[in-house]
Order: C-alpha cells, then structure tokens, then sequence
C-alpha cells in the first residue's frame, strides 16, 4: 500500500486516484505497483463492474514519470530505474487488454507515464483543460509507455509529429485525433462519477457506454491543420527536416525551430521506433521499448536533457550531435539491441482470469 495512490468503491465502480498533486501525479514505481494489485484484485471480483482512473488536485491527470530518479538511478546501476519500466509498461500491457471497462478522466496535463495510464484504456474521458503531450525528445529520451505502438495508428504522419516535436494538445485535438473517446465540461466529471457508482456496471460496456454517452458534449475548435502535418511528416526523417526548411509556412518554421530544440539521437531513434511499432504487436511494442529505454541509460542525451530541463533548468543542453544528419545507422541500430535479461515479464501467468 502507499498513500500515493487513494482507492475506493462506490457501488459497482472501482476507483484509482493518483494523489501527488504537488508534482502533477508523476508515477513512482510504488504507485504502478498498486494501481496494478488494485487491478487485479478487481478483474475477477462480481462486485466491480469497472475501474475508474482519475488525478488528485486539479492541474494533471498525470504529468508522467519520476525522470529525475531515472536520471540518478541511471547515474548509479540503473536498478531502480529498470524495476520502474518494468513494472509500468506491465501495466500498461494489463490496461490494454482488461477486461472490465477502464475510465480515464484525463483533465489537465497527461504525458509521459500519463499517457501510458490513459490511451490504452477503453474509455478517455476528456475535461476544459486537458492538455496532452509526448515531450520525451526534449529530455534525449523516447515516447515510451507503449508509444511506439498507439502514436502510429493515429496515423503515421501524425504520430511522427507528435512523437518528434512533443506537441501540445488542448481538448479539441485529443478528440479529434481519437486520443479521447469522450468530452466532458470538467464541472461535470464529479457528478459523472457518481452516477457511474450508481449504474448497475456488470462488467461490459453497455451501461458505462449509455453514462458517457448522456454526459458527452461535441469537442470545440481544432487547432493545427492535419493538411499541414501530413504534407511535411509522412516521409523519411531527413525528409522531413528538408521540407520543414525549405518551406515558407509560418507553421513550418515553427516546427523546424522546435525540433532544433529537440536531441537529435532521440530524434532518430523516435523516428525508427515509430517506423518499426507501426507492424509489432502490443507485447511486442513494450518489449522492444524496455530495451529501447535501458539503452538509453547508457547515452550522455538522457542525462543532459534531464539535467537541463529539469535538474539545472538552464535549458541549454549539450547534445551527443549536432544535428539528425550526425546521427549514424549504426547509432540507431544500437539503440534497438536486447538489453532487457529476462526479456519483458507480463502479467497474465500470475493473475487467475487473465489471457
């Protein structure tokens, strides 16, 4: 138990509440450990008819991971950060496939690790203010927590660009894009709840269907064009580059000074991740991004991206290359080799029910 994470049941509905509103939810090893024995504990017991995922405090759903504890676990033997990927990407692999319906109330800021809680889910229920992003090429790392799964089948230049820039999403786009099944005015998701605790759940989706439905509003305006996103990032990575140069565009521009911002290792590699997650399997994806993530504890762009964004906050870090033209085949390919010993453990063999 920790009291990181508050759980309760009201009526059929299971509840989960990530309670480290002071640093936005951010995700410790011990709040994946027991948001995944809530679950399982849930998964077979008649008297829950569905798992409800909400953040305490009013500004995230969550903002992601402990990356400082990563940073200094890296800085060390790399065991704690490695114990912290492998107990949250097994759970986002059991969020993926449970098998009562999963709610996720995703107001305010989700990214990271608040990715990897919601969009695997079944339901994504949208507030006023969410604001979603996969920020990791800033920090010299890559969109992990199954990232290289679910941001391809958003569409291939449309995950590029998000997975590549980091871009910020309001609740219009999450909607449109598919990353929210649902919008609901954040005045109303208290009383959602409540009326999810008094429905008669029983485990499929007709009735928590039927409550969203009731509750749902049509999303608002759509900020960046998907005209524009698939005319520049559907092509290889210096392709990409190229015409985000060459082009006159104002939104162009933006983009190119953003990814010059961005660690160029992290941004060939995201690019190849993308590439090769658009044919894996879900398992398959996880397993790939455990060794992915424990070879870049071995890089100097995880940790001076850390440092820089979030340790000095100077925001000026030294990067491994100048530019993606640096970044090597050779570099790449490097970053995909097995370096998970045991390969990435799931947890169906351990949970009665579960397959």
């Amino acid at each position: 138990m920790t009291d990181q994470i508050q759980s309760e049941v009201q009526g059929k509905l299971g509840i989960i509440t990530l309670n480290r509103p002071g640093v936005l939810n951010a995700l410790t090893t011990e709040m994946c450990v027991e948001i995944t024995r809530l679950m399982c504990g849930w998964v077979n017991d008649e008297n829950i008819g569905a798992v409800l995922v909400r953040g305490g405090g009013e500004r995230a759903f969550c903002a992601g991971g402990d990356v400082v504890m990563l940073h200094d676990s890296g800085k060390d033997d790399g065991i704690d950060a490695e114990k912290f990927w492998r107990t949250e990407y097994a759970l986002n692999e059991l969020i993926q496939r449970y098998d009562k319906p999963y709610i996720a109330l995703i107001d305010g800021v989700v990214m990271g690790g608040g990715v990897g809680l919601s969009v695997h889910g079944r339901y994504r229920v949208a507030g006023d203010n969410t604001l979603f992003a996969m920020p990791e090429t800033g920090i010299g790392y890559f969109p992990d927590v199954g990232g290289t799964y679910f941001l391809p089948r958003l569409s291939v230049p449309t995950g590029m660009w998000l997975g590549l820039t980091g871009a910020r999403l309001g609740t219009a786009q999450v909607c449109a894009l598919g990353i929210a099944t649902h919008f609901v005015a954040s005045s109303h998701h208290n009383s959602l709840v409540k009326t999810l605790g008094r429905a008669e759940l029983d485990g499929t989706d007709g009735p928590v269907m039927e409550i969203l439905e009731k509750y749902g509003k049509a999303p608002l305006k759509v900020g960046d064009s998907p005209d524009a996103i698939n005319a520049f990032f559907g092509a290889s990575m210096g392709e990409i580059i190229e015409t985000l140069t060459k082009s006159d565009s104002e939104w162009a521009k933006a983009q190119i000074d953003i990814l010059s911002r961005k660690s160029p290792l992290a941004l060939a590699v995201t690019f190849e991740a993308l590439t090769r997650g658009a044919g894996l399997t879900f398992r398959e994806a996880m397993a790939r991004e455990l060794d992915i993530s424990l070879n870049f504890l071995k890089t100097q762009d995880f940790y001076e991206g850390i440092r820089a964004q979030l340790i000095d906050r100077d925001r000026n870090p030294k990067w491994s290359h100048e530019s993606v033209g640096e970044v090597t085949n050779a570099q790449v390919e490097h970053m995909f080799e097995r370096a998970a010993e045991p390969e990435l453990e799931f947890l169906d063999q351990e949970i009665p029910g579960l397959q």
